[in-house]
């Protein structure tokens, strides 16, 4: 198990390892203004809730069922898209996300899509909720 543990350590940025083991942005909020869900190929599920004023997004949070990875791609959204405006959150991608992580598996890509996916979905259910 040891060795499990230093080559994760070894295969790993270190963005990507705290993008993976953090849990404080992973809550289910009750009525937010934006939510979004979405469950990929892989069988993995996120869901994004958004709350904004004055056009930014001050809040933005998310639950996952699935994989390390996956984790990792939704706590990346988090850190790119908060405190910024609604308008510039639509332009996040998930080769952002990828870049940002720096180690996330080329098999595993289809995770910051999934997350970036749920992200627009509580981005259009948020826009539609303002107008």
């Amino acid at each position: 198990m040891m060795q499990n543990n230093i080559n994760f350590l070894q295969d790993h940025s270190l963005a990507y390892i705290e993008m993976a083991l953090r849990t404080d942005r992973i809550e289910r909020v009750t009525n937010p203004d934006g939510y979004g869900k979405r469950t990929g190929d892989c069988g993995d599920s996120v869901e994004f809730f958004l709350n904004s004023k004055n056009n930014i997004l001050e809040s933005v949070s998310f639950d996952v069922q699935g994989c390390m990875n996956t984790t990792a791609c939704c706590n990346t959204v988090v850190n790119l898209v908060m405190g910024k405006s609604i308008e510039s959150a639509w332009t996040i991608t998930p080769e952002q996300v990828s870049q940002f992580l720096e180690t996330l598996p080329k098999d595993h890509f289809h995770c910051a899509e999934l997350s970036i996916g749920a992200l627009y979905l509580a981005l259009a259910d948020l826009t539609s909720h303002k107008t």
